[in-house]
């Protein structure tokens, strides 16, 4: 019977040859590479936005976007905010299904929501960008970029609601900047990338004990998480629907879990 220091150790074995294989367009890599880390973010972004010109103030990883009681929460890989008060959701997608239409609109209205409080006016609604970093070209016709934004039918203007969803193709592999980008984005070893930026960050997680642990921690409390929904979906098909009930559920079978932790499972 494996013990519990065993099964930390197994488990940190695993993440270790895990990390070997990492690439910026693995999410849980990717929020480490991102994480405080808004030089990196501003230099992504000028390039998938061709604004060359472009600030980041703050960049968050990973950020809650659930306001609305009920509603389903999703967290942004990648969110930031330039000197303009423009917002970037920056996603990477391994699986096709994981970047549909329909969640790129959830996630665009997702920060519709985040971005206007009680008594504001709507037109006070920041410009916002839903950036999809796919690994396949789901479009099949060979571009670098999608772009997606709202028309008027009636007269081929455009809506101008502030809206902007752009798909990026990452198996595009022309000789330009985005080209460039997408390669280092499926690149595991530093060394192969083009990209200084890209690589020098990639090389600290994969090479330097401080990353190597930063990235690890980032896997526990990803699995971590992941038990924990799992545990509370099991409940609630087992007809478990009060809360109080289901937090001390969970804080009975899941010791590193703060109370504080759990009820934001609910928020």
């Amino acid at each position: 019977m494996e013990t519990e220091q065993q099964r930390k150790e197994r488990e940190r074995q695993e993440d270790l040859q895990r990390l070997r294989g990492l690439r910026p367009i693995d999410d849980d890599f990717m929020r480490c590479l991102f994480r405080e880390n808004i030089p990196l973010t501003q230099h992504v972004l000028r390039i998938i936005t061709g604004k060359s010109d472009l600030i980041i103030e703050n960049v968050e990883t990973q950020a809650d976007m659930k306001r609305l009681v009920g509603a389903r929460s999703i967290c942004l890989d990648a969110y930031g905010t330039d000197d303009a008060g423009k917002k970037y959701d920056m996603e990477v997608q391994r699986s096709d299904k994981g970047a549909g239409v329909h969640r790129a609109r959830y996630h665009s209205s997702a920060m519709d929501i985040d971005n206007l409080d009680a008594g504001q006016e709507f037109d006070e609604l920041p410009e916002t960008y839903t950036i999809f970093i796919t690994e396949n070209d789901i479009y099949g016709k060979e571009l670098p970029f999608y772009p997606i934004e709202r028309i008027n039918m009636a007269t081929g203007e455009p809506f101008g609601d502030g809206e902007h969803i752009l798909y990026v193709n990452g198996a595009y592999r022309g000789d330009d900047e985005i080209g460039n980008l997408m390669h280092d984005f499926s690149c595991s070893d530093p060394n192969d990338m083009i990209n200084k930026d890209l690589a020098d960050r990639s090389r600290y997680f994969k090479e330097t004990e401080e990353g190597v642990s930063e990235v690890c921690k980032v896997m526990e409390d990803m699995r971590n998480e992941a038990s924990v929904r799992t545990y509370i979906e099991a409940c609630l098909d087992f007809g478990i629907k009060d809360k109080e009930e289901i937090i001390a559920k969970l804080l009975e079978k899941f010791k590193f879990l703060t109370r504080e932790q759990a009820n934001k499972y609910f928020a």
